[in-house]
């Protein structure tokens, strides 16, 4: 790969400043900011699925027992793509495969994620009785919020940026850190590939929940709308990041990655609106439905169309009787 040099930075007006430390530190222990914004993003994401799952009609805060599945086999399947898609990174003679588990210096993949937190929502949803596809549609935005969150670690660990650049937007990157690839002058600036990726998350959420409001979007089509927005943005994203990774026919592991995530969303999206034409009855799955009190049915919310049926007017004793009199 050519890298267009950037030694003369004069012009540049302004530029992202490297981060002063990857950690927090709070007398003498020090919390890895990358860490910090993972916790953030899952908070944001169970907080905002149990607005939306609740306002459905779904039992206060069952979002809570399904994380309890979803969110570690998400962790282990992130960080399993990852150390899969970055061998050298992990083995080899001057490796050391303990690192495979120092997952708090960073090192995780989304799409490894969405496998292992798909199979651990699967198991929730199955333990709580809630519809999957309606726990997907309901996870959608605060994801891709959570996505958005999470990216803020990969500016304070200095990772995952893109090709140089003059830029006045550039990011300024340490001199040491050993991902600068070779040759480059010291001041150069790189493409700020997190930024991108956080204006581009938090986009979509908004255009994923104006979608779902304007079009009632149900049956797991709310979340193969998520996939297509984030995976195009991906490989755009991918296609100008430095850091390295395993080629396959000219691109990136991830760009064919993104490439497929796209293409599952579509399918999502024509499949389940031919197989489902109408509106969820329920959150729940037949038979597994929350009796609460105070319990809100998915029909009387804002965000999707009432299907039930109507109410059946019941004829008073005293008014039958009345209307038999009048007959005779």
């Amino acid at each position: 790969m050519t890298f267009a040099s950037s030694s003369a930075l004069t012009g540049v007006l302004a530029s992202i400043p490297s981060p002063p430390s990857p950690f927090l530190e709070i007398g003498p222990l020090q919390i890895r900011y990358y860490m910090l914004c993972i916790v953030a993003g899952i908070i944001v994401a169970v907080l905002l699925t149990n607005r939306r799952l609740t306002r459905r009609g779904a039992e206060p805060w069952v979002v809570i027992d399904i994380a309890l599945f979803a969110v570690p086999l998400a962790i282990i399947g992130a960080r399993i793509y990852h150390v899969l898609s970055h061998p050298g990174f992990y083995f080899g003679e001057d490796k050391s495969i303990w690192a495979v588990f120092f997952i708090w210096e960073g090192g995780i993949a989304i799409y490894g994620a969405l496998i292992g937190g798909a199979v651990g929502a699967l198991i929730g949803c199955r333990w709580t009785g809630i519809r999957f596809w309606s726990f997907a549609d309901a996870l959608a935005p605060g994801l891709i919020i959570a996505q958005a969150i999470g990216r803020f670690g990969n500016y304070f660990n200095q990772e995952l940026f893109g090709l140089p650049t003059t830029a006045w937007w550039g990011l300024e990157i340490d001199p040491d850190n050993s991902a600068i690839p070779v040759g480059l002058p010291e001041g150069t600036l790189f493409q700020p590939t997190f930024l991108y990726e956080v204006i581009w998350n938090l986009l979509g959420a908004a255009v994923i929940l104006w979608a779902g409001k304007r079009f009632a979007l149900q049956w797991g089509r709310l979340f193969g709308l998520y996939l297509v927005w984030y995976s195009a943005g991906r490989i755009l994203w991918e296609s100008i990041r430095i850091d390295p990774s395993e080629i396959i026919l000219g691109l990136r592991t991830n760009v064919w990655t993104a490439i497929l995530g796209v293409l599952l969303g579509l399918a999502i999206l024509l499949v389940q609106k031919r197989r489902h034409p109408g509106y969820e009855p329920s959150p729940y799955r037949p038979g597994r439905e929350w009796a609460g009190e105070s319990a809100v049915q998915s029909q009387n919310t804002d965000d999707f169309v009432d299907v039930s049926e109507p109410p059946v007017a019941e004829v008073s004793t005293e008014r039958t009787a009345t209307s038999s009199a009048a007959d005779k």
